[in-house]
């Protein structure tokens, strides 16, 4: 007879019974190695490739060739916009006919000429006239301008090539007469040292891409306007421009004050000149003596002082014109 088992039980034999068949071994094995940052869509990393290839992409379609162009005719600039401020500075800016997209006049500004001849070029070109109260303008300007009431708002500087300044002088049948700046960082040197060259009859400023001062709002501001008139170039490497230039037949002079030869003795100002000069605490690098024709002084009284690059240029600006009118 045979034994009833449990209401609803199964029956069972011994043997072998089916498996899982390796169900949860995918889930054991885990995910392979970790993909690079790159490869990692959301990654910082891997949207900034991402960014990059369409970059290439844009230029390779518009004839770029997914290269950046030569990055010495770049304007060195950190935005697409410089504030050029003081009635001077912007109402030269304004006769130079450079693109402006805003005047900022502070409230209750006191006129005289210069601002009236502001105001009337600006109403012609149809550039608009914003009225600020004088702590914005302070603002705007940043804590070492002197506005006078007056900012312009204009496209970052655009660079002159050395060379094509080079050309133009040339073209115009003049004599050339460049300063180069060799390490100099302090924009309101530059801006005197333009405001020079346009005084005494230079034709352009050279400055290196890297390690220097670039034309900067300060910089205009303290040429008072000469840099709407006088050209800044940008070197990608000076020693290797102001060799180019020696090429052409412009005579490289240094000058410090250990130089060999004294300022007034200078027999070569009637020639195309390029002046350098270098900052006040190092003076011009090894390699731009080395590539220098001659290393012209200043002399002075006492052997203690010296003269800040601005000064130093303008004085051997002045010597070189006047032997040049002789």
């Amino acid at each position: 007879m045979v034994k009833p088992g449990r209401p609803g039980a199964r029956g069972s034999k011994k043997g072998p019974t089916v498996g899982t068949g390796g169900h949860g071994r995918k889930a054991l094995e885990g995910k392979g190695p970790t993909p690079k940052a790159t490869d990692r869509s959301w990654h910082v990393a891997g949207k900034r490739k991402a960014a990059q290839e369409r970059l290439e992409a844009a230029r390779a379609k518009h004839g770029g060739g997914g290269k950046p162009g030569p990055k010495a005719n770049r304007p060195k600039k950190d935005s697409d916009s410089e504030l050029v401020t003081g009635r001077n500075s912007v109402v030269e800016a304004l006769r130079a006919k450079i693109p402006a997209s805003t005047l900022y006049l502070a409230a209750r500004l006191e006129m005289d000429d210069r601002v009236k001849e502001t105001l009337s070029i600006a109403q012609k070109r149809g550039i608009p006239i914003v009225e600020v109260m004088r702590p914005e303008l302070d603002r705007m300007s940043g804590p070492d301008a002197v506005h006078q009431g007056v900012a312009l708002k204009v496209p970052a500087y655009e660079y002159a090539h050395p060379l094509e300044l080079l050309d133009e002088i040339l073209e115009r049948g003049q004599v050339p007469l460049l300063v180069a700046l060799d390490g100099i960082t302090d924009p309101r040197n530059l801006g005197a040292i333009v405001r020079s060259i346009a005084a005494f009859g230079g034709q352009g400023a050279i400055v290196p891409q890297r390690r220097s001062v670039g034309m900067t709002a300060s910089a205009w501001k303290t040429s008072a306007g000469a840099a709407a008139r006088v050209p800044v170039a940008m070197a990608g490497n000076l020693t290797t421009t102001l060799k180019e230039l020696k090429a052409r037949g412009v005579f490289v002079l240094g000058l410090d004050g250990g130089g060999s030869v004294s300022l007034p003795e200078l027999t070569l100002a009637t020639e195309p000149v390029v002046l350098v000069v270098g900052s006040e605490g190092k003076g011009l690098s090894r390699l731009v003596t080395e590539t220098c024709d001659a290393v012209v002084s200043i002399p002075i009284e006492s052997s203690t002082e010296s003269l800040n690059a601005g000064i130093a240029v303008s004085v051997a600006l002045y010597e070189v014109a006047k032997k040049r009118a002789e």
